[in-house]
């Protein structure tokens, strides 16, 4: 079957790879009928070190072609999504809701797992990671589907650690898919007033779109100043830090109000957490992670199948999967939101 793997910062390839086969009696092997692009699959595509071709892709949606032995809640034909992390559903971790800390699990497009930016990829865990859809492989509403599978469920994480709710205001810093979704969820839990910190115009244009009340274009510490301006001085309820640079870090605590909390779903870039004694002195609460958005999809589903809520508008651009390469240099250059793949 056909690939997408990256040998190198800025070089991407679709090369020939042998097809997935069932590995343990656990696994699925799912055809891919649609996938995506990630913001975060560009901190590799800057940086990544030479190698021998690293299988990329995380967000898909697929048929499944295959089942183990011990696969019990798929049927062949069936349509999934399939989350950006793996997990049995059973462990501890799993039953708490979290399942990107499994015992058992991991992630796709990793040394241990193969990337779904390919015709085909092999599902360990096949059971408690794939989420069974309704409709057929031409459904209007695959990109909002194929969001459940990272970025919807990602900003739906930031905005429920960043504890928004009712009435609360609440900033999100970072204007890409994730930011955007962040809002999305963000009026979905009730939020009053949604600041969205960010600075190109198309994307800030769609952030109001999905329920953005105000914009906050400047950086660092204007960018404080300013969202003080916007809150009484006082600060914001909640933040979704959806960046994952050392200054993104920095203005979500420092724009939180007193008693306020961050969620960070941006993957860190740093070693450390910036500005601890400011999160300290002022009861500030930071949390966030991984999103487990295995844990999100049946809530977030029936709004997304009911059409109140559309995160698939977070894709602009769709691209077979000879395009990838183009796809990436795209989203890396700017000028793509974020790139669907249609193998």
């Amino acid at each position: 079957m056909r690939a997408t793997l990256m040998h190198a910062a800025g070089d991407v390839r679709i090369e020939n790879v042998p097809d997935p086969t069932i590995v343990e009696p656990t696994d699925a092997v799912i055809r891919v009928v649609r996938a995506s692009i990630c913001g975060s699959d560009l901190w590799p595509y800057k940086t990544l070190e030479p190698n021998d071709g690293r299988l990329m892709g995380h967000e898909a949606i697929g048929a499944v072609e295959e089942i183990g032995a011990d696969v019990r809640a798929l049927e062949v034909g069936d349509l999934v999504v399939m989350p950006f992390a793996y997990s049995d559903g059973s462990c501890v971790f799993c039953e708490e809701g979290l399942q990107t800390s499994c015992i058992h699990g991991g992630f796709f497009g990793t040394a241990e797992v193969d990337g779904a930016q390919a015709e085909a990829v092999r599902v360990p865990q096949a059971d408690g990671t794939l989420f069974v859809l309704p409709g057929g492989e031409e459904d209007e509403l695959l990109p909002s589907l194929l969001t459940l599978s990272d970025v919807m469920g990602t900003g739906h994480h930031a905005a429920v650690t960043a504890e928004v709710g009712p009435g609360k205001t609440v900033a999100v810093v970072g204007d890409g898919a994730v930011g955007l979704c962040g809002v999305i969820a963000a009026k979905r839990l009730g939020a009053e007033r949604i600041i969205i910190l960010g600075r190109h115009p198309n994307r800030i244009a769609l952030a109001r779109e999905l329920g953005a009340t105000d914009v906050v274009s400047e950086r660092g510490e204007e960018a404080v100043e300013r969202v003080r301006e916007l809150t009484d001085g006082f600060g914001v309820h909640s933040v979704l830090e959806c960046v994952g640079l050392e200054q993104s870090e920095l203005t979500a605590i420092e724009i939180a109000r007193p008693g306020g909390a961050v969620g960070r779903v941006g993957v860190p870039q740093e070693e450390t957490l910036p500005a601890s004694q400011p999160a300290f002195y002022n009861n500030i609460r930071v949390s966030g992670g991984p999103a487990p958005v295995r844990a999100y999809i049946e809530g977030l589903l029936p709004d997304v199948l009911e059409g109140r809520i559309e995160p698939g508008r977070v894709f602009d651009r769709v691209v077979g999967l000879d395009e990838v390469p183009e796809g990436y240099r795209a989203m890396n250059d700017r000028e793509a939101l974020k790139v669907m793949v249609k193998p």
